[in-house]
């Protein structure tokens, strides 16, 4: 090299490190942290201990505690009993849980949950839920379900060895040996099937030897049993783990690694015939769709009263009192009821109810918790792409930390692209000290972290993003560890089960429902694991079973 280009370079170099990058406007949005946190036994009263007189007492037949997807699937099962008595509390702003939307510029985002597969005949109650928002009918004998809602191609693609695939199984460029390690693992997903049926929700398949077999071991110590080392596809099932379950292969137990295949899809190796492969209904906001549907009735009516810190849930011979901080006027407001669903995760339960039942305190023993941060990215306009596959809906980054980025006007089919908001995701179940560090770390942190991940195969994106909205979740979702079935199957073996009548669904609602006299539970907590299908078919039998 010339001098004289040596000293053109250098100049280049030094203006580039002078330039100013753009300021990012953004902060944490979505989960008032703090009004959870006032129930830690260093920051509140001990349970049933005296606190401040109730300002107003009211009474209703039957309140429901919580109002995420379990809790608004007890009002809704309670409106279509035509049991209109009844009030919902919840601790945030806003109703839906882990599926609740927002606005990033102008923008839907998902501030949670983005999507839930087709669901099938199991989960009948979510079948149904369907067919009245109109996304599912019956059309020449079948159902179809609105195509529109249905996330249409390209859906997935993967950052792999410096360029874009379609599909998230790391395909180009592996050897044979990698391939026929697909093959040997699809083969022990249809053996297992074969052998003990799956379901979603996974009450609908009861434990079989065969799954508390499974059930003993993490999904890593299984993997290993069989031979199956490729680290091509150990990071692929470890992927689908934590997406699903919010921790790794590592952690969770067998059962849960095959389920997650095994009640949906199936595992298809590359080269092998998927059939119908299963569709996935999403919206720009995420299952806040599915969850603002739920409490449109509720608010229309006065029956949902957000911002409510439950702190006594006290069940007595004849009813149920509960003392509800008002964050908005900061005073304690005491309701008595006939009936209560807990509709709260379980260690928020076991805290808030008074002499807590045995099968509510094993429950919150047992239960891990993984946390989450979600952030919301929004890009004045279209990024730089690599070569390979064109932008989809799912976007996932071979060996990152994170679970990629979903693009909330991927279903819009513009043709010309222009802003939109990119969703990243990372679950902290593996990590002991990661709830800690996620109220610890400043919002810059998780900027720089998506910044740093995302601009591997996006150089451009510090340039084009003008914010970045992060929503933590301390307690995300239960993660199914090793033994979690096998304690499960004991808990509701074990927890009182109402007298029924000879309905099997019926039958089947009473043993879904732990309950202690005039209290009933329901929420995704006590399936061992977060989804949508869980909470909401539990949910949906705790309303269906409350006295009238």
């Amino acid at each position: 090299m010339k001098r004289r280009q040596f000293l053109a370079t250098g100049s280049l170099a030094l203006a580039a490190c002078h330039k100013t990058e753009r300021a990012i406007e953004g902060g944490f949005n979505g989960i008032a942290v703090e009004r959870g946190h006032a129930l830690r036994p260093e920051n509140g009263p001990p349970p049933g201990a005296a606190m401040a007189p109730p300002t107003v007492t009211r009474r209703v037949h039957t309140l429901i505690v919580g109002a995420g997807v379990a809790g608004l699937a007890a009002a809704r099962a309670l409106r279509l009993r035509g049991l209109d008595d009844f009030v919902a509390l919840d601790l945030e702003d806003s109703a839906g849980g882990n599926s609740r939307g927002g606005l990033v510029g102008g923008m839907a985002c998902p501030l949670g949950a983005h999507y839930l597969p087709v669901p099938g005949d199991p989960a009948h109650e979510v079948q149904d839920l369907l067919e009245e928002l109109g996304l599912r009918q019956r059309v020449a004998g079948r159902w179809v379900y609105d195509e529109r809602h249905l996330c249409h191609s390209p859906q997935e693609r993967l950052f792999f060895q410096g360029n874009w695939q379609e599909g998230l199984l790391p395909v180009q460029g592996v050897d044979a040996a990698t391939l026929a390690q697909y093959r040997r693992f699809a083969q022990r997903v249809r053996t297992t099937q074969d052998t003990a049926p799956f379901a979603m929700p996974a009450f609908r398949a009861p434990p079989a030897p065969a799954h508390l077999a499974l059930d003993a071991l993490s999904f890593e110590a299984w993997l290993a049993r069989e031979g199956l080392t490729d680290p091509h596809l150990r990071w692929y099932l470890d992927y689908c783990c934590r997406d699903d379950y919010g921790a790794g292969l590592a952690t969770v137990s067998a059962w849960a690694g095959i389920h997650y295949f095994a009640s949906r899809h199936g595992f298809h190796a590359p080269g092998d015939d998927a059939g119908d492969r299963e569709g996935v209904l999403t919206w720009p906001e995420g299952n806040a769709r599915l969850t603002r549907h739920l409490a449109a009735p509720l608010l229309q009516a006065r029956q949902l009263h957000t911002g409510r810190v439950v702190q006594r849930v006290e069940a007595g011979r004849h009813e149920v009192s509960v003392d509800a901080l008002n964050v908005a006027t900061q005073t304690t407001e005491r309701w008595q009821a006939r009936q209560c669903i807990v509709a709260l995760p379980v260690f928020v339960a076991a805290r808030v109810v008074v002499n807590p039942p045995d099968v509510l305190r094993q429950a919150a023993a047992a239960i891990r918790h993984a946390p989450w941060v979600v952030a919301n990215l929004h890009i004045d306009r279209p990024l730089h792409d690599r070569p390979g596959a064109p932008p989809s809906w799912d976007n996932v980054l071979y060996g990152s930390a994170g679970l990629g980025y979903v693009d909330a006007t991927h279903q819009q089919l513009v043709p010309v692209p222009g802003p939109t908001v990119l969703t990243w995701y990372r679950a902290l179940g593996d990590r002991p000290q990661a709830r800690a560090e996620l109220l610890r770390q400043p919002w810059s942190f998780w900027r720089d972290a998506v910044l740093g991940e995302l601009s591997v195969p996006h150089p451009d994106l510090r340039d084009k993003a003008t914010r970045i909205d992060v929503t933590r979740y301390g307690h995300a979702m239960a993660v199914p560890q090793p033994g979690m079935l096998r304690q499960r199957h004991l808990l509701h073996q074990n927890g009182h089960i109402p007298a029924s009548s000879g309905h099997f669904l019926l039958q089947e609602y009473d043993r879904l429902t732990p309950s202690a006299g005039r209290l009933r539970f329901a929420h995704s907590d006590w399936s061992g694991y977060s989804v949508f299908e869980e909470a909401f078919t539990r949910g949906h039998a705790a309303g269906w079973r409350v006295p009238a």
